[in-house]
């Protein structure tokens, strides 16, 4: 069970998480989807600290924090609890796929280097990439490199995975296998966020979707609700003017 509650964020005098209340079942799929700037990025950098927001609770199976009040073990705890997936990757450039997907058993777990290298190659070959684990991210397409990234984040066997456009910087022919990984992802129960801009796999993959716009949550509900039948005058604006499938597509 996640639970946020009161999640604020200021950038500037502007309010872009407005009091934020969430609960996530355990194996529940969000899509977070809304115009730019609507804060989707930042509601994910806040419910793993890498922004700081302002006030609000994270609660993550049993461990709470509370953002003002947080302790430096709380913060490592929340984060060896969660994981990240980014837009543009974040890979160790002169580290191999192998060693990018260890770095974190070893800093983060402490887990000796054998036991380390055991769980990257089976993640890397979960994801597709077991021919090359020596390779290097420049030696890589974006979309493996973005694999070698979620096998990264898979390995460290969070509590809650945390995508943020995952797609957004890949040319067009290189999104569908990403999209692949990640739905292969879902259907193993993971608990996920995914903020996403692609909305035909958003219907595939979520079982939950919020719309956000001005920091809040405006919308909230399956799939089949918020794109057949959104409720609010904005959702159904932003709808109209995103191409999407209009065929049914709600089931993983």
């Amino acid at each position: 069970m996640i639970e946020i509650k009161n999640l604020s964020k200021t950038f500037k005098k502007n309010k872009v998480l407005d009091h934020i209340d969430l609960t996530i079942k355990k194996g529940d799929v969000v899509a977070v989807i809304g115009p730019s700037g609507a804060g989707k990025s930042t509601l994910l950098r806040c419910i793993n600290l890498l922004e700081e927001a302002e006030e609000g609770t994270i609660t993550i199976d049993g461990l709470r924090v509370d953002v003002k009040k947080k302790t430096k073990q709380e913060l490592i705890n929340l984060r060896q609890n969660t994981a990240m997936v980014f837009q543009q990757f974040n890979l160790f450039r002169r580290k191999t796929a192998l060693e990018n997907v260890m770095e974190g058993l070893v800093v983060v777990k402490k887990l000796a280097k054998n036991e380390a290298e055991e769980i990257a190659k089976f993640q890397l070959e979960k994801v597709g990439l077991a021919k090359q684990i020596d390779s290097y991210p420049k030696q890589l397409s974006g979309g493996q490199q973005q694999r070698v990234a979620i096998a990264r984040a898979l390995a460290m066997n969070p509590k809650l995975l945390l995508f943020d456009e995952p797609t957004s910087a890949l040319d067009p022919e290189l999104v569908g296998e990403v999209l692949d990984t990640i739905k292969a992802t879902a259907l193993e129960g993971n608990t996920m966020i995914l903020v996403s801009h692609e909305m035909n796999f958003v219907k595939k993959v979520a079982n939950r979707v919020l719309f956000l716009y001005n920091g809040k949550i405006i919308e909230d509900g399956t799939p089949k609700e918020v794109f057949e039948n959104p409720q609010n005058t904005r959702t159904k604006e932003f709808l109209s003017k995103i191409a999407y499938s209009t065929e049914p597509e709600y089931q993983i």
